[in-house]
């Protein structure tokens, strides 16, 4: 099993007097996470699956008198896919403002259930932790940076989640499974998601625009729809865990994009499932979307493990000179280039440099990749 950099993290926070509530889309780990602390916490626990009809029914009408029996001698519950229950908020408020000897641990599936359920019921009273798909991170941490350097084609085309990364030769039954449970059927049965088929249009819109400047009028001609409808049906796949947004800098240039974004998928495996293709990089037109949303993905992942704050952005003008990513700490602008291949050599722009002068610049190749999505303070 495949260390997961949260353990810690997690751990550290331990009777704190908070509950601990680990977000993320399914099949990422966050229940075999859970189980490997459960498993290491030698005193009394239990364990509670929300997904179980009885579980549901138990904590149906909760209040400090029903709820005592649960905890009687209990210092660790784990409550798995919390969204589930009926009261979840209610559930939970109640168990830290009366328990606060015994740690909480929660999962969930879906930050638009969480936040309408618990959002308000559990200010300050939960620490909040976001697992995404297994990082490169971690493999390297599990083998070595030779071993993922060697399958760096497999990571970019199948991805990272890790039934994908445990069964090599079966990725795309998989991923299509993985697809089909997790962006359709969670999504399709939010209510807010009236048009199945739209939402499916709009994905693999989004999947053939990684890389690019998404624009919201465009995709509502693309697939049919109003622009209020392709806005709202994004949100959903941000809260939802499938893609994720990057917006435009702009602060000193008369001609830089404003109001312009780029969506990249929270996993590449997902984003090939959508279009079906998994072709070599040798044979895409597409190798450099995929090494972008790669390397996007991948920092995201260790900038929050890490906690490494920042503001992130992308940025470019009408002429169409461009910075793949940026990232502002502590006043400096940090900007990064993506080139999958080293051969040719790049530049900042001027225009940037000039209206940005306090800034740094690097680029990432196939190279030196490893520098920019682990662990590094000086990157």
């Amino acid at each position: 099993m495949i260390c997961r950099l949260l353990q810690k993290t997690i751990e550290q926070h331990f009777f704190k007097g908070k509950i601990l509530l680990v977000i993320g889309p399914r099949q990422v780990g966050k229940t075999t996470l859970l189980q490997t602390i459960y498993n290491e916490f030698a005193q009394e626990k239990y364990w509670y699956n929300a997904d179980d009809a009885d579980v549901r029914e138990l904590f149906r009408n909760p209040s400090k008198t029903t709820l005592k029996p649960i905890f009687a001698n209990k210092k660790l519950i784990v409550i798995d896919e919390a969204q589930r229950l009926e009261n979840a908020g209610l559930t939970l408020k109640i168990m830290i403002d009366n328990y606060k000897d015994v740690q909480i641990l929660a999962t969930g599936s879906s930050a638009f259930e969480l936040n309408d359920k618990l959002k308000e019921s559990l200010t300050g009273r939960k620490f909040e932790y976001h697992l995404f798909p297994i990082s490169t991170e971690e493999l390297i941490q599990d083998t070595s940076y030779f071993e993922e350097n060697r399958l760096l084609e497999q990571r970019l085309l199948y991805g990272f989640y890790p039934e994908v990364i445990n069964n090599p030769g079966q990725e795309n039954l998989i991923l299509r499974s993985i697809a089909d449970s997790v962006l359709y059927k969670d999504l399709f049965a939010l209510e807010a998601v009236k048009k199945p088929y739209l939402l499916e249009n709009i994905l693999k819109a989004l999947a053939l625009q990684v890389g690019s400047e998404v624009s919201y009028n465009e995709l509502a001609q693309i697939v049919g729809a109003d622009k209020e409808t392709i806005e709202r049906y994004i949100y959903l796949l941000e809260q939802s865990f499938v893609v994720f947004r990057l917006q435009a800098l702009s602060r000193n240039v008369r001609n830089e994009l404003k109001r312009s974004r780029k969506i990249y998928f929270y996993d590449n495996g997902i984003r090939n499932i959508l279009i079906n293709n998994f072709s070599p990089l040798a044979l895409r037109n597409d190798k450099g979307a995929l090494w972008e949303n790669y390397l996007v993905s991948e920092r995201m992942k260790r900038n929050h493990y890490h906690h490494y704050y920042c503001n992130t952005y992308f940025w470019r003008t009408t002429q169409q000179q461009e910075v793949d990513y940026i990232e502002e700490r502590n006043g400096i602008l940090h900007a990064f280039e993506f080139k999958y291949s080293d051969n040719k050599r790049t530049r900042l722009p001027l225009t940037f440099s000039k209206a940005y002068p306090d800034h740094t610049y690097s680029v990432c190749t196939t190279t030196n990749y490893h520098e920019f999505v682990q662990k590094n303070d000086n990157t």
